[in-house]
C-alpha cells in the first residue's frame, strides 16, 4: 500500500508539471502572435543640429598675395685671388671675416723681390733691344754708302768703255783695251749687286731689331705690371668673407684668399608653380615687373623690405618644377645674402570678389552657403561673389558637414571698436638691466638691437615686447 501511494503521488506530480508547461507554451505562443499583429510603434525623432562657424560674403577689390621661399644673395660678388705667387709681407687688420672695406683700400702686400728681379732683367733686355737696334741702323746707312759708291763706279767703268770704243772707231784704240774696259763694267755691275744684297740683309736685320724691342717692351710692361699686382686693392665697397691667409703665409698665383661681397646689392631667388607664373605674364606673356614684399624672422622680429620680379631663369633646371624668378631689393638693412626669407608677391587686382578662409572650401572647390531655415546647399563659386553677395557661408568644412544638414551658425562678432594700444608696464632697475644686457650680447642685427635699446631706455615699455624677450632669456 505504501508504494502503490508513493506511486500515484509521483504520477499526479509529473501529469501537473506537464500541464503547467503547456499552458505556458500556451501564454507564449499567445503573446508572440498578438505581438507580431500588432502594428510597430513610432517614436519622434528630434533632427540633429551641428554648430559651425560662419562668414558672410563681402564682395570687394582685393590684390592677391602669392607666398613663396626664397633665398637672398648679392648680385656684386668677387672672387679674390693673388695674380702672382710670394710670400704676404703685410695684410690689412679688415682682411679678417666680416672685414668691411672701401674702394681701393690696401688689402694685402706680397713679397716683391722676385717680380722686382724680373722687371730688372726686363729692363737689361729692353736696353740690349735698343743698342742692337741703333747698331743695325748704323750697318745699314754704311751699306747704303757702300751701294751708291759701286753704282758710281759702274758709271765711271762705262765712262771708259764708251771712250775705249770711240778710240777704236778713230782707228788711234785696241781691241784689248776695249775689253779691258768691258771687264771692268762688269766687275763694277757684280759689285752692285753683292752691296744690294748686302742692303737687304741690313734692313731685315734693322726689322728684326723692332720686333725684338717691341718684345722686350712688351717683357717690361708685363714685369712693370707684376710688380704692381704685389698690392692687392678693393675693387669695390664691400663686406669679406672666406678670409684663408694671414700675415706671413705663402700665397700662389690665382688662389683664391678671400671673396668680397656688396651687401647693398641683394636680390632673392624663389620658385613658384607653373599656375602661379601664368598669372604673373601680362597680356604679351612677358613677366610683369611686380611688387615683392619680403620677410625676415630674426629673433622674432620680423625684418620686412621691398623689391621688385626682375627677370627669371632660362631654363626650369634638372628634376625640378614651375620657374625660378628673381627680384631685386630696393633698401633692406639687416639682411644678408644666404638669409632664407618669406616672399609675397602682389598679382593683378580682382574685381568683385571675396576673401573667405581656405577651410570654407572642400578639396573639389565647393562651399556650403546657408539656405533657408540655416541649411546648406552646395555652390560651385570659388572667389567670384556672383549669386554669393552677402550670404552667409561656412567658414570651417568637417566630414560631419553637407548639404541639407542643419546647422546651428556661429557668426563672428562685430570688430567695431577702435584698435586698443599695446599694453605697456614699468620696469625696475634689475629687470631692465637683465633686458638691457640680453639685448647687446644676443645675435641679432645692430639695427634691430638699437631699436629694441632705445625702446628698454624708456620710462614705459611694451609688455609684449618683455614678455618675449623673458621668454627666450628662460624666465
Amino acid at each position: 500500500m505504501r508504494f502503490l501511494r508513493r506511486s500515484l503521488v509521483g504520477l499526479f506530480l509529473i501529469t501537473l508539471t506537464l500541464a503547467l508547461l503547456g499552458y505556458a507554451v500556451t501564454m507564449v505562443r499567445g503573446a508572440v502572435a498578438e505581438r507580431m499583429a500588432q502594428e510597430p510603434r513610432g517614436f519622434p525623432q528630434r533632427e540633429r543640429v551641428i554648430a559651425a562657424n560662419v562668414t558672410q560674403v563681402t564682395p570687394q577689390t582685393l590684390s592677391p598675395k602669392l607666398t613663396a621661399f626664397g633665398e637672398l644673395r648679392s648680385q656684386r660678388t668677387l672672387d679674390l685671388r693673388s695674380p702672382i705667387g710670394g710670400n704676404v709681407l703685410w695684410t690689412n687688420p679688415v682682411l679678417t671675416e666680416g672685414g668691411v672695406v672701401s674702394t681701393g683700400q690696401v688689402l694685402l702686400k706680397i713679397d716683391p723681390a722676385e717680380a722686382q728681379a724680373a722687371a730688372d732683367r726686363a729692363d737689361a733686355d729692353l736696353q740690349d733691344a735698343n743698342a742692337e737696334q741703333r747698331d743695325a741702323t748704323r750697318g745699314l746707312a754704311l751699306v747704303q754708302d757702300e751701294l751708291s759708291a759701286a753704282e758710281n763706279q759702274v758709271v765711271l767703268r762705262q765712262a771708259a768703255l764708251d771712250r775705249a770704243k770711240d778710240l777704236a772707231a778713230r782707228g788711234v784704240g785696241t781691241t784689248a783695251a776695249i775689253e779691258n774696259a768691258e771687264l771692268a763694267v762688269s766687275s763694277a755691275g757684280a759689285s752692285v749687286l753683292a752691296r744690294r744684297q748686302a742692303l737687304a740683309q741690313a734692313e731685315a736685320r734693322v726689322d728684326q731689331t723692332k720686333t725684338r724691342l717691341a718684345r722686350a717692351q712688351i717683357s717690361v710692361d708685363e714685369a712693370k705690371r707684376n710688380l704692381a699686382e704685389t698690392t692687392v686693392f678693393a675693387a669695390f665697397d664691400g663686406v669679406l668673407a672666406g678670409v684663408s691667409i694671414s700675415n706671413g703665409g705663402r700665397i700662389t698665383p690665382n688662389e683664391r684668399f678671400a671673396q668680397l661681397v656688396d651687401p647693398t646689392a641683394l636680390e632673392v631667388s624663389f620658385r613658384v608653380s607653373t599656375s602661379q607664373y601664368a598669372r604673373l605674364l601680362d597680356a604679351d606673356g612677358q613677366l610683369k615687373d611686380a611688387a615683392v614684399e619680403v620677410t625676415l624672422d630674426v629673433a622674432s622680429v620680423n625684418l620686412i623690405t621691398t623689391g621688385t620680379i626682375t627677370r627669371e631663369s632660362a631654363v626650369v633646371g634638372e628634376g625640378q618644377t614651375g620657374r625660378l624668378l628673381f627680384a631685386t631689393l630696393n633698401n633692406a638693412p639687416g639682411f644678408r645674402p644666404g638669409d632664407f626669407v618669406t616672399i609675397a608677391v602682389s598679382e593683378p587686382i580682382l574685381q568683385r570678389v571675396a576673401l573667405v578662409p581656405a577651410t570654407a572650401v572642400s578639396s573639389d572647390n565647393q562651399l556650403l552657403v546657408l539656405g533657408e531655415d540655416d541649411r546648406r546647399q552646395g555652390d560651385d563659386v570659388i572667389i567670384g561673389t556672383r549669386g554669393l553677395a552677402d550670404q552667409w557661408i561656412v567658414a570651417e568644412r568637417s566630414p560631419l558637414l553637407g548639404a541639407g544638414i542643419k546647422i546651428n551658425p556661429i557668426r563672428p562678432a562685430q570688430a567695431d571698436a577702435p584698435l586698443q594700444a599695446p599694453e605697456m608696464i614699468t620696469l625696475d632697475a634689475e629687470r631692465r638691466a637683465k633686458l638691457i644686457a640680453f639685448v647687446t650680447d644676443g645675435r641679432m642685427p645692430d639695427d634691430v638691437k638699437t631699436r629694441l635699446l632705445s625702446q628698454l631706455e624708456e620710462d614705459e615699455v611694451p609688455a609684449a615686447m618683455v614678455n618675449r624677450l623673458e621668454s627666450r632669456m628662460g624666465g
